[in-house]
């Protein structure tokens, strides 16, 4: 049933099934997995290296039993496609985990909000995050990224994630909405405690923290406009109409909580990388004509995000049954790891042939930062390496990962040669 996005109201007919005891009766035992994706101690050890052997390990689709929720996995690239490209049999309603107040229920728009109203949520943004809308920032971005670099490249060393990593996109992303940067750190904290908790309590009380903020920030934006999102949002009109408060509420909440991780996360999973494969960043320095090449290849290989749906209508896939309501997961990273889509999924290769990369998603409703993170992922690419060509992981460092739904290292801890700074 098409929903109303100004009128919310919490979804009926969805059921959310925990545990093996809550396995539907439709589903066959041999397909019942339970992996520990996102929190069992073999993905924690090493997230890609667990998702990149999927393939070898559990069938294209299964069932994933676990404590935060039961759903059919999809780990092939032409699965996931086939999800993600058909909204009418794969709805966003209800797509993301985080818990809501049913009396003051709203939508994350346009995440949740399929065809046809999606597009026009959307056209709201569009003109900002655009690929034409993003290349006026690229200057405004390059210029953070050297200003970020002159604090401490004569220090040699920095906590990459601290230093760089995270201020580059996240205060980007602060600048578009309108919000203050002074506030970063604790934005960061509340988008922390809400993606990595697994406790549906603090997921809860977190996102109340957030939602307490954003509505004063929407009432700020409301009573003295500018050019941030937050601005553009409020005062936007939908269908002739002036968007109403729980749309407006629902579509900032959801942009705050999606802008402040995902960038942050491969930005890390990249420079670990770097860091480890000294030979292969020298030939990004020395091939510059093929840095849109590398950052595609990267974003494969350091995808760090899943795309959860909701059966719309009864459907098989692999000849698989299907029902209503049954919650299904494409794991993205594992389908950019299919060996018959990618061989040698695990390689690094810049001279791939072209294919569609699932780091965000595609279909209607595709990444709307997919094109900004890329610029941001280029840009800082092209900086760092110019500025800093050689840097190792300093002595000891050992990847630790926080469960939850976006991967990345805890911390990034980098040392360089001062002296041998060009």
């Amino acid at each position: 049933m098409r929903i109303d996005p100004a009128n919310p109201v919490p979804p009926t007919g969805i059921v959310r099934r925990i545990g093996r005891d809550q396995v539907p009766d439709h589903v066959p035992p041999e397909l019942v997995f339970e992996p520990g994706l996102t929190y069992g101690p073999e993905f924690l050890a090493d997230p890609h290296k667990f998702m990149a052997e999927m393939h070898g390990k559990y069938p294209p689709v299964f069932y994933n039993v676990g404590p935060f929720g039961n759903m059919w996995s999809v780990i092939k690239h032409e699965d996931a496609l086939f999800v993600l490209r058909h909204a009418e049999l794969f709805s966003n309603e209800d797509a993301t985990p985080f818990p809501r107040d049913p009396a003051e229920w709203f939508y994350f728009i346009p995440i949740e909000i399929d065809p046809p109203d999606h597009r026009k949520y959307r056209n709201i943004v569009d003109p900002i995050v655009s690929p034409q809308g993003v290349l006026k920032l690229e200057d405004r971005i390059r210029a953070l990224a050297n200003d970020l670099i002159d604090d401490f490249i004569d220090k040699g060393e920095c906590t990459f994630d601290e230093a760089f990593g995270r201020p580059l996109p996240v205060l980007v992303f602060l600048d578009l909405m309108g919000l203050p940067r002074a506030m970063c750190d604790t934005f960061v904290s509340w988008a922390m405690a809400l993606l990595h908790s697994n406790d549906r309590q603090i997921m809860g009380d977190t996102l109340k923290t957030i939602g307490d903020y954003l509505k004063t920030a929407i009432a700020e934006k409301q009573a003295s406009p500018d050019d941030g999102l937050v601005s553009r949002i409020v005062h936007a009109e939908i269908d002739g109409q002036p968007i109403s408060e729980r749309e407006a509420f629902g579509f900032v909440t959801f942009l705050f909580i999606a802008g402040l991780d995902t960038v942050f996360a491969t930005l890390n999973l990249i420079w670990v990388w770097l860091a480890q494969n000294p030979e292969r960043r020298q030939e990004i320095i020395d091939n510059p004509d093929k840095i849109n090449a590398v950052v595609e290849e990267l974003l494969r290989v350091h995808s760090v995000t899943f795309s959860g749906r909701t059966v719309a209508q009864d459907v098989t896939l692999r000849g698989i049954q299907l029902k209503k309501g049954d919650k299904i997961t494409s794991i993205l990273p594992a389908c950019n790891f299919d060996p018959g889509v990618f061989p040698n999924p695990t390689e690094v290769d810049f001279n791939r042939p072209k294919k569609i990369i699932l780091a965000f998603t595609v279909g209607v409703h595709s990444c709307m930062g997919a094109h900004l993170a890329r610029l941001e992922v280029k840009i800082a690419l092209q900086e760092w390496l110019r500025r800093i060509p050689e840097f190792r992981m300093k002595h000891g460092f050992k990847a630790e990962y926080r469960p939850g739904g976006v991967v990345g290292p805890e911390t990034v801890p980098l040392v360089w040669d001062v002296a041998l700074i060009p």
